[in-house]
């Protein structure tokens, strides 16, 4: 999420990529890494840390070892001697770039938050944030400002997980933060931009950038897509964007600002002119549950033309729960008691207005088609899955074309395989001869599963790739003594299903 520009934060580092190099040099080489903070702090610190509880780290951290010198000063932003930090770091560097500050007496002290962050491939980045937001995501470490630049958070890393990761030429990251997206598309793209309303989110995305070793981005301030020209297009756009629908726009780092969930359905409507043939839009959202309205007939009515669509909604909550949430999640409820009930009364309030019941938070992907019949999926799914997601929202939309581009005729003649890590469960009363029903299900990617019957399940085992689907019911049909024309008849639609939700993939 993208924040607005706030006078009283505190001035940022320049971005001096030399300084930076060297700084990197010094973390890395002191192991200020993610495995080095879980080994030097142990996991039960580790995870408090996330929590935003500093308490455990800061006494794991007595020491004077680089390690601990650095942890205490950009993690817990505690004032570290100045001849104790420069035993490890280019100290006079960086007190004049601006990465420490004198702290009073012969102390020294961090202006931003930096945290290690492991790359997909192993790689050790760091995320530069605003003091007090680099562990724990939204909820920080100390006081929060309505201007601050947040650092890793569980957004953010679902985002990234969801991602299609293909070679690209562009690649486009909306309200980019702290850039943490733009790092990761900064590894599959050639080139990268990244766009925020706040001119601070883009500094601290070129710190981050520079401190992780990845390539310049080009930084353009504006809401969304205003600081694009208008002909440019991209192979892959992504946004953690502030979707929290809420009364106003008071904390800017989250709230969109325009009514309801207007900023969300803006956004992913104004994606496909922006894409290339093939390219992918990726967005986290918020949407509205409205009286009298289907939730999902509300996203199909996003979804631009020309492309396909893949939305699913991963978690609900009551407009109670979701007032709740975000005004702790603001500090709301440590405020004056009459103070947060008139909050909580105007969230209310605006949600009655709207005829808004609840709010619905999901994965929303689009990919650019040339086809006459786009498809659009929106479910529900609120169950576990296994990340990075990315292969697998890319292999969604491969199979989507096959499905297209078949009839149950060229269905049957097409070879497929089982799926990896797919398990039969058979359901049924203890000593019965038959089950009464046959469950297929993944153990990878959506972990999904699914009732099929006899010949759906014996289908699926068969497949290797070997036989068409075709020649494997004829067989079916005869252990079964069925007649192999009805059944070629009615199982094509049993297979489309196993095909579009990775039970089985074709095997060209």
């Amino acid at each position: 999420m993208g924040s607005v520009s706030n006078a009283s934060l505190s001035p940022l580092p320049s971005v001096d990529r030399d300084v930076a190099a060297r700084l990197r040099d010094a973390l890395l080489g002191a192991s200020f890494t993610a495995d080095g903070l879980l080994d030097l702090l142990g996991a039960p610190a580790y995870a408090a840390l996330a929590r935003s509880e500093t308490v455990p780290a800061l006494r794991a951290t007595r020491g004077d070892t680089p390690l601990e010198t650095f942890v205490r000063l950009f993690l817990l932003q505690q004032p570290v001697p100045h001849a104790r930090v420069a035993d490890v770091l280019p100290v006079d560097a960086c007190l004049e770039s601006g990465w420490l500050v004198r702290a009073g007496g012969d102390e020294v002290a961090a202006t931003v938050d930096v945290r290690p962050y492991g790359g997909p491939d192993g790689e050790d980045w760091f995320i530069v944030s605003d003091l007090g937001c680099a562990v724990g995501g939204a909820g920080g470490i100390g006081s929060r400002d309505e201007g601050v630049v947040l650092g890793v958070g569980g957004a953010s890393t679902t985002l990234a997980g969801i991602t299609v990761r293909t070679p690209v030429s562009a690649a486009l990251d909306l309200g980019t933060g702290s850039g943490i997206q733009a790092l990761h598309a900064a590894r599959h793209a050639t080139r990268v931009t990244a766009t925020d309303l706040n001119p601070r989110a883009l500094h601290i995305t070129a710190l981050t950038l520079a401190l992780s070793g990845a390539p310049e981005a080009d930084l353009r301030q504006g809401s969304l897509f205003e600081p694009l020209r208008a002909d440019e297009t991209f192979d892959l756009i992504v946004s953690n964007p502030p979707f929290v629908i809420s009364p106003g726009a008071r904390l800017t780092y989250r709230d969109g600002g325009m009514g309801g969930d207007d900023l969300c359905r803006s956004l992913v409507q104004g994606a496909g002119e922006r894409l290339n043939a093939g390219g992918f839009a990726q967005f986290l959202a918020n949407w509205q549950h409205v009286e009298g309205e289907d939730w999902q007939d509300r996203l199909r009515s996003w979804v631009p033309r020309g492309c396909d669509a893949w939305m699913v909604q991963r978690e609900v909550q009551d407009v109670t729960q979701y007032a709740e949430l975000w005004l702790r999640d603001a500090g709301d409820h440590r405020a004056d008691p009459a103070e947060y009930q008139a909050r909580y009364d105007a969230w209310l309030e605006e949600f009655e207005s709207r005829k808004v019941k609840a709010v619905g938070f999901g994965w929303i992907t689009l990919r650019r088609t040339d086809s006459d019949e786009p498809s659009i999926t929106v479910e529900e799914w609120p169950h576990p899955v296994e990340q990075p997601l990315g292969d697998t929202i890319r292999a969604h939309f491969r199979r989507l074309d096959h499905l297209r581009a078949h009839d149950d005729a060229a269905l049957l003649a097409a070879h497929y395989r089982l799926a990896a890590e797919v398990v039969q469960e058979q359901v049924g009363l203890p000593g019965a001869e038959d089950p009464e029903h046959v469950v297929l299900r993944q153990n990878r990617g959506m972990r999904r599963a699914t009732k099929v019957d006899t010949v759906g399940a014996g289908f699926a085992g068969v497949c290797d790739g070997t036989l068409s689907a075709g020649r494997i019911l004829d067989a079916i049909a005869q252990l079964m003594g069925e007649d192999p024309v009805l059944l070629r008849d009615r199982t094509p639609a049993q297979i489309r299903l196993l095909v579009e939700q990775g039970f089985l993939d074709p095997a060209e």
